[in-house]
């Protein structure tokens, strides 16, 4: 990224941030290319660790892009901190309120100004036992419905290793594998003149979230288990109440 784009705490984080994770990480990136150099595009991300927000950040800044994440609204009230994030550029998000709608609009207008904006679909980090990726919020579904911008998966592997949320054991040692993957667009195509109803939005939001975990499966190995589990019908329990 050219020096010149960045504002001073731009600057300032990237020299707090990226000398420690070229210490603590030792990194196998693949598929950069995918993020573009400018022009809007949403990020979507699997969530496996509180580690993923500086393991990503550092591979889409070396892309050639300034990544945006969205964070609780109340954090940037927090003095000074918030303050910084403001001049970073990254997006407070209201929750569960009237302001949720205005707070589509700020993740809009990052797009319509060319910004790289990162969501983790599922809201939080996963509550898979193994880690692989969840049934997922509808959030980016929604915005890429509003703003036909691009949708470009990426995987990460390794996260876990800094810092586990199923122990919540911290690893401060270097040279941690992890390995960060993009891939192509996710052909949300079918969906572009659909109106964002709840069906249409589930689809979409299954679409994304399928394609990261196939992906992840891809480095990690393994056989992922589905997204959700599909509620049995009353008729079938009682049907598997009589055969038991």
């Amino acid at each position: 990224m050219a020096r010149r784009r960045l504002g001073f705490w731009q600057r300032f984080a990237v020299v707090l941030v990226k000398p420690v994770m070229i210490v603590w990480t030792r990194r196998t990136w693949r598929g950069q290319e995918h993020l573009g150099r400018d022009g809007g595009v949403i990020i979507v991300a699997n969530h496996i660790s509180h580690a993923d927000p500086l393991v990503s950040a550092h591979f889409i800044y070396e892309s050639g892009r300034w990544p945006q994440y969205l964070g609780k609204a109340s954090v940037f009230r927090v003095p000074v901190v918030g303050w910084i994030l403001h001049r970073c550029l990254q997006i407070p998000v209201e929750r569960g309120s009237v302001d949720a709608v205005r707070s589509l609009d700020k993740l809009v207008a990052a797009l319509d100004q060319g910004g790289a904006v990162v969501i983790y679909p599922e809201g939080t980090t996963t509550r898979q036992p193994d880690l692989w990726p969840m049934k997922a919020k509808t959030g980016a579904a929604r915005l890429a419905l509003a703003t036909g911008a691009p949708v470009v998966p990426v995987v990460m592997w390794g996260p876990e290793r800094i810092f586990d949320p199923r122990t919540s054991r911290f690893n401060p040692r270097p040279r941690i594998p992890v390995t960060v993957v993009a891939g192509e667009p996710v052909d949300l195509g079918r969906w572009a003149d659909a109106a964002p109803t709840r069906a249409t939005l589930e689809e979409m939001t299954d679409a994304i979230m399928l394609r990261l975990r196939d992906m992840l499966a891809e480095i990690r190995g393994g056989t992922p288990p589905p997204l959700w589990e599909r509620p049995v019908r009353p008729s079938a329990r009682h049907e598997q109440g009589e055969a038991a």
